[in-house]
């Protein structure tokens, strides 16, 4: 599969940007050790775009994603940004092609507060004079960090720490940001909010890869998606088509899906509306067992 531009992205009132692939994969292969993950990879993500990057456990996304950010090397194939070929470099320089990585872990130190997380990026980013407007334009994106900001970052809720991580990417943003399973374990309502800021990001023009196993999440957010099946992409392309991939991979595995095997189990019981019901269950069911929850950060 060869890896050429990808559609363009939805509208999201993004400024103008060129239509060149902010990152291109191509035929990749990685390992860990004797175990060999990835299989042939191949995938664009267009300039300001968003691409949904799926699939089950241990099907290979967080392995893409490292592989991209350069903390994991590929053992074969061609990854470039923004044009540039950066195989087999250091993440550092990797980053300093202007590629962020938001991790499916806190990505944050948690022996500092808020503010001190946030000034220490801002200060190397953007130099002294400008982290008192920076850490202004974080707090107004995200108010609830600003209520929070002398709090130390590892006493924050999963949910809170996903958007102290967020913040340091918007107010400086990068030209690719990998999100790693930001939605893991949270509750629907932090979902939310976690993916309003991924809205924002995009919104300044930055493409996003979203690795996600909450595809319907994904799928709204994105225009173009690809599904991975084994370390091999399984389906590439409209992420109005990417639904039924995902299902006809799962089927094929023998899995439960709520298109396949009928419902879910039954839902909270607080009242809820016909449409957010029939998303919950399917991603109930997609997820493999995560049941969302609504009265919490976090799930048990």
């Amino acid at each position: 599969m060869s890896a050429g531009p990808g559609p363009g992205p939805r509208s999201t009132g993004a400024p103008a940007v060129d239509r060149r692939s902010a990152l291109e994969v191509e035929h990749i292969d990685a390992a860990y050790g004797p175990y060999r993950a990835l299989f042939d990879v191949s995938f664009a993500v267009p300039a300001g775009g968003v691409v949904a990057l799926l699939g089950s456990n241990g099907a290979g996304k967080s392995t893409v994603a490292r592989v991209v950010s350069g903390l994991l090397p590929s053992a074969k194939g061609r990854i470039r940004i923004d044009g540039t070929d950066m195989t087999g470099q250091p993440a550092f320089k990797i980053a300093r092609a202007g590629v962020a990585h938001v991790p499916e872990g806190r990505g944050i130190f948690a022996n500092l507060t808020v503010e001190e997380n946030l000034t220490l990026v801002f200060r190397q980013r953007v130099g002294r004079k400008m982290v008192a407007p920076s850490l202004d334009a974080a707090y107004e994106a995200f108010p609830v960090l600003g209520d929070r900001r002398k709090q130390r970052g590892g006493t924050l809720s999963g949910g809170q720490q996903r958007l102290l991580s967020l913040a340091k990417v918007l107010v400086v943003p990068p030209r690719l940001l990998v999100a790693d399973e930001l939605s893991l374990g949270l509750a629907p309502v932090v979902v939310d909010a976690v993916y309003d800021g991924l809205r924002r990001v995009n919104a300044t023009g930055t493409a996003l890869l979203v690795v996600e196993q909450q595809v319907d999440r994904a799928l709204e957010l994105a225009s173009h998606a690809v599904v991975l099946e084994h370390g091999s992409v399984a389906f590439e392309g409209p992420s109005d088509q990417a639904m039924a991939a995902v299902e006809k991979v799962l089927a094929a595995r023998g899995e439960r899906t709520g298109l396949l095997e009928g419902p879910a189990p039954a839902a909270p019981t607080a009242p809820v509306d016909p449409v957010t019901k029939a998303r919950r269950e399917r991603r109930w069911a997609i997820g493999r067992g995560r049941r969302p929850r609504t009265d919490g950060e976090e799930q048990p």
